[in-house]
């Protein structure tokens, strides 16, 4: 077994001793519990997550699906890049989710925004869907669908070979399809990716680098 338990441990002794987790020796990658919790992932907006070590391959198509719950109006959801321009790149910027694809030729973004007084960063839970299907691209958030046209009819496929970054990125790591820095601050939970009939669900514990990303443990309310 090479990665930690998610979960809380409390009230420890070792030969009839009470161990003080309060003030540790050392610590890494551990956070405090929560009295109210939910199923995701915290995300405390300084870092990342960073999973596929060896590099994803967006190619001609992909489904991504995830929910998110934030009160911050600027994030990184998630993005996927290549040593050229080919690149994939979801985030939140001024509260709207955009969806960036570059096959090579150029990148289109899809754009979603709530209407009226609903917005997405109220910390409830959101479904989003993002969808790249050669040069079409669309995303579908709570069930409302956004599409784009793409001018760059014959380019299809995005070449990527970079690991897939969530909520954020390393400064020395170049993401074609991300306009903002702004690592998330929030939850994210049941991201999948799916190419065919081929589904991919990502544990957070599972990852080669987190960074002040705390999985399976989702504080019930912002703090």
């Amino acid at each position: 077994v090479t990665h930690s338990i998610p979960a809380c441990i409390g009230s420890m002794t070792m030969n009839s001793k009470q161990l003080d987790n309060e003030s540790p020796v050392s610590i890494f990658a551990v956070n405090k519990c929560y009295v109210t919790v939910q199923d995701g992932t915290f995300f405390d907006g300084s870092g990342f997550a960073a999973l596929v070590r060896e590099g994803y391959k967006v190619r001609t198509d992909v489904n991504i699906t995830l929910e998110f719950r934030t009160t911050a109006v600027h994030g990184i959801l998630l993005g996927v890049s290549s040593a050229k321009v080919d690149a994939i790149g979801l985030e939140i910027v001024n509260g709207k989710v955009l969806f960036h694809v570059n096959n090579g030729a150029g990148r289109i973004t899809a754009a979603y925004e709530a209407r009226g007084t609903n917005s997405l960063c109220d910390g409830k839970w959101h479904k989003l869907q993002a969808n790249k299907s050669k040069h079409r691209i669309s995303l579908i958030i709570d069930g409302n669908l956004v599409q784009t046209d793409n001018p760059y009819l014959q380019s299809t496929s995005a070449d990527t070979n970079n690991p897939i970054y969530v909520g954020g990125y390393p400064a020395d790591v170049k993401q074609n399809c991300l306009t903002s820095k702004n690592s998330f601050h929030g939850c994210l939970r049941n991201l999948v990716f799916t190419k065919g009939q081929q589904s991919e669900l990502f544990d957070f514990s599972r990852a080669f680098d987190l960074r002040g990303v705390f999985p399976h443990s989702c504080p019930g309310a912002e703090h």
